[in-house]
């Protein structure tokens, strides 16, 4: 078949300033069993190139597929622009079939069938397998009934699937590098980059988070074998940064040390950065050595909250005592540190911004991130949420990077000016500035000059577009009326293989 992997643009702020882009992994990893499949495979990458809706438009139809195969890894953000390019791809190529997967469509199949006819397939959860089998069953005209992990339309009627079995063994399933021209993607400050993953799920139970339930439990790839992909990429093509796309890839102590010394067998000087935990940091003080050894420049590490009680209450398993120890750590051994905030949890008030933002400053990090928290309807923190007011009613804004709810006692112009001015302070305080300018690491200094320029560049748009261009409301609907009911106990896309470990694919039922 003819299948045209599509990129769509995404609308953050953060998408469209900085001048490095980085390749979409999702869209490679089912692109590689694809090609190994025989199949003619393109990626239009829209999102790289920022290319108008027509533009997109224009090459769908030039290439005239097959099968369009749609993904985004700002899958809820995205949704908005997916739906109204798959629109136009229909109208111009009603021949096309369309299949749309993430992390969105996995959960909201239901609406997204119901309310844009265009889309033919929507696979749930992981695609590498599922990809496969659904392009199969195209090519050949066989029922999608018999492919699990899958949602579609069949006599009128929506249907879906099981859900598909977790992906045991990583390595079964190579990433489709020769679709990107590695040229053209950088990160760091204009070095060839790529996104991988070491390793996928997370065992933590935080309340809030999106990415858990999607990939079920958590499992890795061999660490001999990820290292030689590494080796063979920075060789062949010239990548430097290997941004890891993990959850948390330093979950086991005993694979991520076989990483860190598979990696610096093979004798290569590559950059990684990537997210983990501040307890995983505390962990491994006595391999963090090594984790320098193989290349790791900086960890962001999910900390979300500065309050103890507001910790607990997500079940973030942390605490400030290992969140500021973990950072000491990493500068202790010369790795940049990424100290994540998020506001919004409860009903904060002035004081609490404060108090949380004299925290921060005694975590000293090297770097930070505010974010605004999100609920997703698949998670526990979501029905919490459910009477809070929804003031955001541009889902392309659900992006972590606007407030969409309301937080009484606290408008969002001042909410907007506590995040803004914790981000300034953070940043040219006498600390930061001072390694900023005379670290005794040349590579960390020059780490740290791209981070504050496109920091800055940042900063200055969020500011000028909360003023200028998003658009808030004080009377909008509730969390349920907007979203809909919680489906938390859908949360696992996955069935595990501990479930079914004979792998004989589930019948279908119908929705």
């Amino acid at each position: 078949m003819r299948i045209l992997l599509l990129n769509p643009p995404h609308t953050a702020i953060g998408s469209r300033v900085p001048d490095d882009h980085l390749p979409p992994l999702g869209l490679l990893a089912i692109g590689g069993p694809l090609l190994d499949d025989g199949h003619d495979v393109t990626l239009l990458d829209a999102d790289r190139d920022a290319l108008s809706p027509e533009a997109i438009l224009a090459a769908v139809v030039a290439h005239s597929p097959d099968a369009l195969l749609v993904g985004h890894s700002g899958s809820t953000s995205a949704h908005p622009t997916v739906a109204a390019l798959t629109r136009d791809v229909r109208a111009r190529l009603p021949q096309t079939r369309i299949v749309y997967g993430g992390v969105f469509p996995t959960y909201h199949w239901r609406e997204v069938l119901a309310e844009e006819p265009q889309v033919d397939v929507i696979v749930r959860g992981e695609g590498e397998e599922t990809a496969r089998r659904v392009m199969a069953a195209l090519r050949d005209g066989s029922s999608l009934g018999d492919v699990p992990g899958v949602a579609y339309r069949e006599g009128g009627a929506v249907r879906a699937t099981e859900a598909a079995e977790v992906i045991r063994d990583l390595d079964a399933y190579r990433v489709g590098w020769e679709l990107i021209d590695h040229a053209r993607y950088s990160y760091w400050g204009g070095l060839r980059a790529v996104v991988v993953q070491f390793s996928r799920g997370c065992p933590h139970p935080c309340t809030y988070c999106g990415q858990r339930g999607f990939w079920t439990r958590w499992r890795h790839r061999d660490p001999v074998r990820f290292a030689k992909e590494i080796a063979r990429l920075h060789r062949e093509q010239g990548v430097v940064v290997f941004n890891l796309a993990d959850e948390n890839p330093t979950s086991s102590r005993a694979a991520w040390k076989a990483l860190c010394e598979a990696i610096i067998a093979e004798g290569v000087r590559v950059i990684l950065v990537g997210s983990t935990r501040a307890g995983d940091i505390v962990r491994d003080a006595d391999l963090l050595p090594l984790y320098k050894r193989a290349g790791v420049a900086r960890f962001l590490l999910g900390m979300e909250n500065t309050d103890e009680a507001t910790l607990a209450r997500i079940k973030k398993g942390s605490t400030t005592a290992v969140d500021r120890e973990a950072i000491r750590l990493l500068r202790e051994n010369d790795i940049l540190s990424m100290a994540t905030w998020v506001v919004g949890f409860a009903e904060e008030t002035d004081r609490d911004y404060l108090r949380g933002l004299r925290t921060l400053l005694t975590y000293d990090p090297d770097q930070v991130q505010l974010l605004y928290v999100t609920p997703h309807r698949w998670t526990p923190f979501y029905t919490e949420a459910l009477s809070r007011r929804v003031i955001q009613l541009d889902r392309r804004l659900w992006d972590y990077k606007h407030q969409v709810l309301e937080t009484r006692g606290m408008p969002p112009a001042r909410m907007h000016l506590w995040v803004k001015l914790t981000e300034v302070v953070m940043q040219m305080r006498p600390a930061a500035l001072r390694r900023l300018l005379t670290h005794r690491d040349p590579e960390i200094r020059a780490a740290q000059r791209w981070y504050y320029r496109m920091g800055r560049r940042v900063w200055f748009r969020e500011v000028w577009r909360f003023a200028t261009q998003d658009r808030r409301t004080a009377a909008g609907p509730d969390l349920r009326e907007f979203w809909g009911e919680p489906q938390s106990h859908e949360e696992r896309a996955l069935v595990s293989l501990r479930r079914h470990p004979g792998g004989a694919p589930p019948a279908s039922r119908a929705a």
